[in-house]
């Protein structure tokens, strides 16, 4: 073999990231491009995974004040403050991660939370691991790697001014109005008609997070552009998202919050990602307009890796029971003339089912 020349060695080096022209897959031009969303990404990554293991720590801390003889508030386990710290943590790597990457590539990384979640529900909250939860865990990686793949290559420099011109466009503003309108109905329907479904819930909190998501974007952004010598500090809309940021995100906590309380995490977490994923899409091409100069064909990808995402998460989350906390019995020894071994209920065949036995031997002893 002979000595290849100089300038062969430096071609190949190029398309391993070193210096050249190359044009490989890890060449210097293509790194130079992406490594702000590879940041994010990664980021996302890792802050997807400390958020599902937080929201399993709040499940196992219902159960524990469930299972104690006088249920205490939430707010009062040590355990469950845990889990919102973790929770926090997470939320702040995907707030970095927004002002390095689009919002929809960092979005559909929710997946990692998916599967960990339930992955760690199995080791820690003594759940069966199912088929479905590997062919599911299986079709969500697939559909993830497509949306990354294929997600908008759009300018990451968002400036103050950028933002201020999106706010008055009116696609926003027709969106602003639709998604006001839906909220308040399904507020309607949970406060005044006690509706506590999973869907309501986790419709409340796609919208909500809608918001965030436009919010979080603009903040890093700006906060980004200011570290490297441009600053948009100054500018009031930096301040404006700010408030929207953290309002939106309260309620959004209060209502998941409130959904974690009423079901299973392995239910709560796969749905919620669809509809978060969903909203943020939306929310990216409407308002920072991502897809605006994609190809037909990444586009096409790119939504079939949304329909392989959504199909593994709802297969992972098919028949998951919902766990009901409160206790259904009464406790015999706290009622007067009862004994811990009296018959509160009759048989649940009889017709006398769901009252009290006023037959009962103890009963008739106080008469």
């Amino acid at each position: 073999m002979g000595i290849l020349p100089v300038s062969e060695w430096a071609s190949r080096n190029a398309s391993f990231g070193g210096p050249g022209t190359g044009s490989g897959p890890l060449s210097g031009p293509w790194y130079s491009t992406h490594k702000t969303q590879l940041l994010g990404v990664l980021l996302a990554a890792a802050s997807n995974f400390l958020i599902s293991v937080s929201l399993n720590i709040q499940k196992c801390s219902h159960l524990r004040l469930a299972c104690q003889t006088e249920p205490k508030p939430y707010y009062t386990s040590k355990l469950w403050w845990c889990g919102i710290t973790l929770l926090g943590l997470g939320e702040v790597g995907n707030f970095i991660a927004y002002g390095f990457a689009p919002i929809a590539l960092v979005a559909p990384l929710g997946c990692v939370s998916v599967i960990g979640s339930a992955f760690i529900s199995v080791l820690f909250l003594k759940k069966t691991m199912r088929a479905a939860d590997i062919l599911g865990g299986t079709l969500t990686v697939t559909g993830t790697y497509l949306l990354v793949a294929f997600a908008p290559d759009v300018p990451q420099e968002l400036t103050a001014r950028r933002v201020q011109t999106y706010l008055v466009s009116w696609p926003f503003l027709v969106y602003s109005i639709l998604e006001i309108i839906i909220f308040c109905i399904l507020l309607y329907f949970y406060k005044r008609k006690a509706v506590k479904h999973i869907v309501v819930l986790l419709m409340m909190v796609a919208l909500l997070a809608s918001l965030t998501v436009i919010a979080v974007k603009a903040v890093a952004s700006m906060i980004t552009l200011s570290a490297k010598g441009k600053m948009q500090l100054t500018y009031p809309v930096f301040y404006i998202m700010i408030v929207l940021m953290a309002t939106s995100c309260a309620f959004q906590v209060k209502f998941l919050n409130q959904a974690m309380h009423l079901y299973e995490a392995t239910a709560v977490v796969p749905i919620n990602f669809v509809f978060f994923t969903t909203s943020a899409i939306i929310s990216g091409l409407i308002f920072y307009r991502e897809f605006q100069s994609a190809a037909l064909l990444s586009v096409f990808m790119f939504l079939f890796g949304c329909l392989l995402s959504f199909l593994g998460v709802l297969v992972i989350a098919r028949n998951k029971r919902e766990e009901h906390l409160q206790i259904p019995f009464i406790d015999c020894g706290l009622i007067p003339g009862k004994k811990l071994t009296g018959k509160i209920q009759p048989d649940s065949h009889s017709s006398r089912y769901g009252t009290l036995n006023n037959e009962d031997d103890s009963v008739k002893s106080q008469s």
